[in-house]
């Protein structure tokens, strides 16, 4: 048997009658001049404001919301007019989805309402629906829902939810009846984008970046970027989403531009290097300077380490080899930098095979490839010894595992294991500050992996970039997981965690110390 809806079975005579088609004087510019536009955009708000003084409100049965179709619209794509390619002032149509710009009796909008008999448009800015040709406003309950997905909207005491074990256990559905949960959902990889993809999900789980993104309300003269990427938070941790995935295609051609090139969707790319591009742009478009929390990124991410620099002295040790080492007599010079992230080295891989002639893959903790910046280590680089120590650590620790160096020839991967507990990690050993620094124990809440052909040369055409996602607060038995590969979406044992390729974490502060009991079973000092 079918199905019928309420609108299935309303009568045709309730209808307005259609208005036949005629041939409108459409201008013929690629790209309207912006003044035009703009004087085009003030009649329509004059229109507005006349129609509301004269007119009686109208039934919704009047007004063509029974042709509007859900499925089919999309507002993730960059929203330009599909004629004139311009940005400005651009309505959507809500039957088909296609965009067109301005709603005057000159404009595509008008000329597609006639010749495709479509009659309600909304405006992607002001989200305001209209019946065209007639043009007049639609404020009814029912198109809530669109403006909905079209800007979402959220409120201090939802986004206080967001990272809470209650937010996990009540997903949302999209039009298809497909649960999701907002804020781990697939991100599509339009060309090569994957390596964005998981430096967009790993920042939109870090909880204050993430609250003031969702808190948000860019109407002024922020960068494109900043409303851009405030607007992909917002969609990706939306309660009311159509399709159960979002594109970050708007965003990422901002990025394109922004960025002159160097980070495009059509070539795979680094996403260290895209997560230290991005991080020193927001800040530069917030307002930032060189001065600590100076904005949410500095607030959030931003240390300092001490480094201490001395000339190569060779001498013989007690086992009679020569090795560089420091000579308290020699000169050092001890500087302050901040950071944002902290890049560690791996060991170097073994150069020869096994008994069956695999290739041995080490496997080493993080608290030896910590231990660059416990004060102690030394590292050679161009005649000078280097000794690392921390003197401030931030909210959110970001560490860089240098998996991929680049000689002559090629750019050679690393295939290290590194073994790391989820939990509990205490930095204490690496930092050298007062007692009245906050707490030192970080949780892993963000673990981003690279998959490629099996060598120890990097493959390019194969890479893929996953990242994986603590859910909710996290903590104890019920503490969950999710891996996220562009679109696919699964949850995933902490046991497996450790097996990828790690190439990028984030670590989250512990707001209060533990017990001695819990810090026996949870915590994992490093250097114990």
């Amino acid at each position: 048997m079918e199905k019928h809806t309420t609108d299935d079975l309303s009568s045709d005579s309730e209808r307005p009658i259609k208005r036949p088609r005629v041939e409108l004087n459409i201008r013929e510019e690629t790209v309207p001049d912006n003044a035009v536009a703009q004087e085009a955009f003030e009649e329509e708000e004059e229109e507005d404001m006349a129609w509301g003084k004269t007119q009686e409100p109208t039934k919704a049965s009047d007004l063509y919301l029974d042709t509007i179709n859900r499925a089919v619209l999309d507002f993730d794509f960059e929203k330009v007019c599909s004629v004139s390619l311009s940005n400005i002032n651009i309505y959507g149509c809500l039957v088909c989805g296609t965009y067109f710009q301005g709603r005057g009796r000159n404009s595509y909008a008008y000329a597609h309402s006639i010749h495709d008999d479509h009659h309600v448009f909304i405006n992607l800015e002001t989200t305001k629906v209209y019946v065209l040709p007639d043009g007049y406003h639609v404020s009814d309950p029912s198109l809530d829902d669109i403006a909905g997905v079209l800007s979402p909207s959220f409120s201090k005491s939802v986004v206080a939810k967001l990272s809470s074990p209650e937010h996990i256990r009540k997903p949302s559905y999209d039009l298809s009846s497909k649960p999701y949960i907002p804020g781990y959902i697939g991100l599509n990889d339009i060309k090569r984008n994957d390596y964005m993809n998981v430096i967009i999900h790993s920042l939109l789980h870090v909880a204050p970046l993430r609250d003031y993104l969702l808190l948000s309300n860019f109407r002024g003269k922020e960068s494109e970027l900043l409303k851009r990427f405030a607007g992909l938070a917002k969609k990706v941790w939306n309660t009311r989403l159509f399709k159960s995935q979002v594109s970050p295609h708007e965003f990422l051609q901002e990025v394109g531009r922004a960025s002159a090139g160097k980070f495009s969707l059509e070539k795979q790319g680094d996403p260290v290097e895209f997560l230290g591009w991005l991080l020193n742009r927001l800040h530069k478009d917030l307002g930032g300077t060189k001065k600590k929390n100076s904005s949410i990124i500095f607030s959030t991410f931003q240390g300092d380490f001490r480094m201490e620099t001395q000339q190569v002295v060779v001498r013989s040790n007690r086992s009679g080899s020569d090795k560089p080492l420091f000579d308290i007599d020699r000169e050092t010079k001890t500087t302050t930098s901040p950071f944002l992230f902290l890049a560690v080295d791996l060991p170097p891989p073994p150069l020869f095979q096994d008994a069956v002639e695999k290739n041995i893959i080490p496997q080493v903790s993080i608290q030896s490839v910590l231990s660059k910046y416990d004060g102690r280590t030394t590292q050679e680089s161009t005649g000078q010894l280097r000794r690392f120590k921390c003197t401030r650590l931030p909210q959110y620790i970001i560490l860089h595992f240098k998996r991929f160096t680049k000689n002559n020839f090629v750019e050679e991967k690393n295939p290290t294991i590194v073994n790391f507990p989820l939990r509990g990690v205490d930095f204490r050993e690496y930092l050298d500050a007062p007692s009245s620094h906050p707490p030192t124990l970080y949780d892993l809440i963000a673990n981003v992996t690279h998959e490629s052909a099996a060598g120890t040369t990097r493959d390019k055409e194969s890479t893929v970039w996953k990242v994986l996602l603590r859910a909710g607060s996290g903590g104890g038995d019920n503490e969950k997981w999710y891996q996220i590969q562009d679109l696919i979406v699964e949850e995933i044992r902490k046991e497996m965690i450790i097996l990828g390729e790690t190439v990028l974490q984030i670590w989250e502060r512990r707001t209060t110390m533990p017990s001695p009991a819990a810090n026996g079973s949870n915590a994992a000092p490093i250097g114990r």
